[in-house]
């Protein structure tokens, strides 16, 4: 009753595990980007169909997914190779009671894991996301943690995700999260030259999870001082002191990377205003 779609690149080490994960679907696709280790081949060797695609941002890449990838049934499961679906989940997906009614999306809750095994309970700031949906009535927004725009009505469903993003290691988190820092000042300065408005309204109040952090990340942006804002959110606010080291951690890693953006952004406002000799 729910096709799998799982985007990779070089993803040879957590692939295996998330498959293993969705062995119960008879319709899984890999969504790969030209791996150049043996995704594609663990993959295959699994029963998976591949598509493959050159990336470009993550909102035109998962549009493009959606809008050509030939699923078998009508709702769409979407994890990363870092991911896996919990006994709970997957119970609550083969009974399929979600196929009644009248939502085109469903709010999944997410649990990130520490290197240490630690959950983030408290440290993560995002607990839900829209990853099952009716591929025809879902499109994304931004070139970086892309908004889930569904054509309909959502509602939350029972069970987790389990998310392990430092499954490769403190270095390659920091790594990908440059990464992330360029697409979010490019983001930054796009919003800038566009004059965007965002809605202090939207970002306190918005009932869709996905649209209230897309407004509150506009105006966040706007705010000095944004690394330690985010560290004392994380570790007073939400109290990720209560998750031991690990929330600690993971609160300054996060407040590094507002650091990153910050950086990237400054650089490119001087690219774009060279100062005057």
């Amino acid at each position: 009753m729910v096709s799998i779609l799982i985007l990779t690149k070089n993803e040879e080490q957590d692939l295996p595990g998330c498959l293993a994960s969705v062995a119960w679907a008879d319709d899984i696709h890999l969504f790969d980007s030209f791996s150049t280790d043996g995704t594609v081949a663990i993959a295959k060797a699994a029963g998976a169909n591949v598509v493959q695609r050159q990336f470009d941002n993550w909102s035109a890449h998962q549009n493009w997914g959606l809008q050509h990838i030939p699923f078998r049934h009508e709702w769409v499961l979407y994890i990363d190779a870092d991911e896996r679906v919990s006994d709970g989940l997957r119970d609550v997906l083969q009974k399929g009671d979600f196929l009644n009614g009248d939502p085109v999306a469903y709010e999944i809750q997410r649990r990130d894991f520490a290197w240490n095994g630690t959950w983030l309970k408290h440290a993560q700031i995002s607990p839900y996301y829209m990853r099952l949906f009716r591929p025809g009535k879902m499109r994304y927004e931004r070139l970086v943690n892309p908004v889930s725009i569904p054509d309909g009505p959502v509602a939350k469903i029972a069970g987790f995700l389990d998310h392990y993003p430092f499954s490769k290691g403190t270095r390659y988190w920091l790594s990908r999260h440059l990464g992330y820092a360029d697409m979010e000042a490019s983001m930054r300065m796009e919003n800038i030259s566009e004059g965007t408005r965002f809605s202090l309204w939207k970002a306190l109040f918005a009932k869709d999870f996905s649209v209230k952090r897309y407004h509150q990340k506009g105006i966040f942006y706007k705010i000095p001082g944004r690394p330690f804002i985010k560290w004392m959110y994380m570790v007073i606010w939400r109290r990720s002191f209560l998750d031991g080291k690990a929330g600690i951690t993971y609160a300054t890693l996060q407040s590094i990377y507002e650091y990153f953006i910050v950086l990237r952004t400054r650089e490119l406002k001087a690219k774009r205003n060279p100062p005057t000799k």
